[in-house]
């Protein structure tokens, strides 16, 4: 009788998506941090070309986290 009430293969989908979406925008975030410290040791040493790299890195982690959580509100919004 329970069984019937709940949806598995939904909420399975609710399971995966919800790791899914944690763990990549945290990892991508973790990429930003380490674009922008490694950024800074690289511009203090001089070395303007992996400066340039880890600030490029830096700049598409926030703009990839930032789509992250736009995607995440337009997903709840629209449900």
């Amino acid at each position: 009788m329970i069984s019937a009430a709940i949806d598995t293969k939904a909420l399975w989908e609710t399971v995966v998506a919800a790791f899914v979406a944690g763990v990549g925008t945290t990892i991508v975030f973790s990429l930003a941090i380490l674009g922008a410290s490694r950024f800074t040791e690289a511009s203090r040493a001089g070395n303007r070309a992996h400066a340039g790299l880890f600030g490029t890195l830096a700049v598409v982690g926030l703009l990839a986290t930032a789509a992250a959580v736009v995607f995440g509100v337009i997903v709840m919004t629209s449900k």
